[in-house]
């Protein structure tokens, strides 16, 4: 009897052990740790969590692709953002001869499909902002140059940037839409052509010339101008301004595609968009 006894104790103990330790579903700490995972919101995907990333921006993209590198490796811990910024034509030509991209965010959506086309990309642009244009003038208005009208007046210096660069193909279509604005003179175009005094790399540093005094004025984005204190603008006739579309894509040598993609997602998503409205981009045009 004693023997049964002690047999039926010990018995008990290896069942509450087990109990214990292993055979049954999953206690309520293991249950709490999978609930504390990224929420349906956050834009992170596992992929993104301390992802390295190089991004390659267009050169107007400079100061708002600073706020949100913050915002995103906030919102993934261990990610890592390096940006990089320039004419979107110069950064599209670097891609194609190799460069370590993982996205690339142009101020066009010509560059974005260049890569598509020529076999440089994974996957499809998408288009995450839009932006007007904005005649500029140095503070001031030493050049007085009260309409755009004035960009074709004998004598003014204008800055524009390369043939290649974006807002050049943006410049050349506002200055045709001026010059069918009644009152122009007939050679606007012209008279505009002729005053041009540098072409610069990018839209940056037409900015920069103008805000300098090295010339009466120049044409970029509403927000270049908004972000200089160096530079006051001129009114565009209602109807004659150019959208400006943004797109992005990212790269095939990409070394992680899945997370470039996450972040392109998440910029032309509700937390990028809000960060690229607070520097004045708009949403890219439909």
């Amino acid at each position: 009897m004693t023997v049964r006894l002690l047999a039926a104790a010990l018995l008990s103990v290896v069942v509450l052990g087990c109990s214990a330790t292993g055979g049954v579903p999953a206690s309520p700490a293991t249950s709490a740790l999978t609930v504390a995972s990224p929420s349906a919101s956050t834009p992170a995907t596992a992929s993104a969590d301390g992802a390295d990333l190089t991004i390659y921006g267009a050169a107007s993209l400079a100061g708002v692709l600073d706020a949100a590198k913050a915002a995103y490796e906030t919102a993934n811990p261990g990610s890592k953002l390096t940006v990089s910024t320039d004419s979107s034509a110069a950064l599209e030509m670097q891609i194609e001869q190799g460069a370590p991209a993982d996205v690339f965010l142009a101020a066009d959506t010509t560059n974005p499909k260049k890569l598509v086309d020529g076999g440089f990309a994974a996957g499809d642009p998408v288009d995450f902002a839009g932006n007007d244009l904005a005649i500029i003038v140095p503070k001031g208005n030493p050049g007085r140059i009260s309409s755009p009208a004035d960009l074709a007046r004998s004598g003014v210096k204008v800055v524009a940037a390369g043939d290649a660069v974006p807002i050049t193909e943006y410049a050349n279509q506002l200055v045709k839409n001026l010059a069918k604005v009644p009152g122009y003179p007939a050679d606007f175009a012209a008279g505009y052509a002729r005053n041009v005094v540098s072409k610069e790399d990018n839209v940056k540093s037409v900015v920069t010339k103008v805000g300098l005094g090295e010339g009466d004025a120049g044409i970029a984005y509403v927000t270049d101008a908004k972000a200089s204190t160096d530079v006051d603008t001129v009114p565009i006739p209602d109807g004659a301004n150019v959208p400006a579309t943004y797109a992005g894509v990212v790269v095939k040598v990409s070394h992680d595609a899945e997370a470039a993609k996450a972040f392109l997602d998440w910029l032309a998503g509700p937390d990028g968009q809000a960060i690229l409205q607070q520097a004045g981009f708009v949403a890219p045009p439909s």
